[in-house]
Parts: C-alpha cells; structure tokens; sequence
C-alpha cells in the first residue's frame, strides 16, 4: 500500500477569543509512503493554504490524552456538543488554536492505521537482505 493516500475534508474552529470562533474548512492528508506524518492544510483567507505536517501518533494519542511539546499540541476534550479534539500550532507569526469533531478526526485516524499499522511503518526496506549479502547470514543464534 506504498502508494495510498487518504484524505479527509472537515471544518475546524479557529478560536479567536472566549465564545468567539471562525470555522476553517480544513483536509488531512496521510500518505503511505511518508507513514509517520501527517499534513492539515487549511483554507483560510490567504492567499494561499496554510499547511502543517506532524507526527500521525500526536493525532491519535491526542484523541485520549493531551500531547505534544513545541509546536504541536493536542488534547480531547468533551464540550456540550460532545467529544473534541483541539489542536495548537504554534509558530513565530503566532499560534492557532484549532478545534474540531473527535469522531471525524477519529475516523481518519482509523483509516490510517488500517493502511499502515503501529509497529509497521518501516516497512520492508530490504536492507537485512543487502547485509545479509555482504556480510554473510548472522551467525548468532
């Protein structure tokens, strides 16, 4: 599956101040081929898209747990509409506060994994076999 990609559209809040927000239609995007990452691109009101790429696990334990250090941060949390996801981005023009649906995070996450399991991620890259070659077969037990 070295060739997947896995998008998901969705709407996220910015939080500009208490009570006050601007939803961000927003598209996660996990390829196979780079299976560690993930990339959120937001369409704001720029010119052009604004585009993060972290690690898939900060999503996923960020839907349990809270996350991150540094730039990416992210913690669920459970509102009058129910579970949510919040994610901070921060960066030297300034920081994001983002939040969105846990389920329809959740169900992209899923995807992923189905695609490129935990512990999976490196794949066959043949180089056991390349050693293997050179060297001759381990001679340990």
């Amino acid at each position: 599956m070295d060739g997947a990609v896995l998008e998901r559209d969705l709407v996220m809040d910015l939080l500009l101040a208490p009570g006050h927000s601007v939803p961000v239609p927003t598209r996660l995007t996990y390829r196979a081929a780079d299976p560690f990452a993930v990339r959120i691109v937001f369409h704001a009101d720029a010119a052009a898209p604004v585009v993060w790429t972290f690690a898939r696990e900060l999503l996923l334990e960020g839907l349990f747990r809270p996350v991150g250090e540094g730039d990416v941060r992210v913690w669920p949390t459970e509102s009058g509409t129910g579970s949510e996801l919040n994610v901070l981005l921060r960066s030297p023009d300034g920081d994001a506060f983002l939040r969105a649906r846990a389920a329809e995070v959740s169900v992209f996450v899923g995807r992923t994994l189905d695609v490129v399991p935990p512990g999976t991620e490196t794949g066959d890259t043949g180089m056991a076999r390349v050693l293997e070659a050179l060297l001759g077969p381990d001679p340990r037990p």
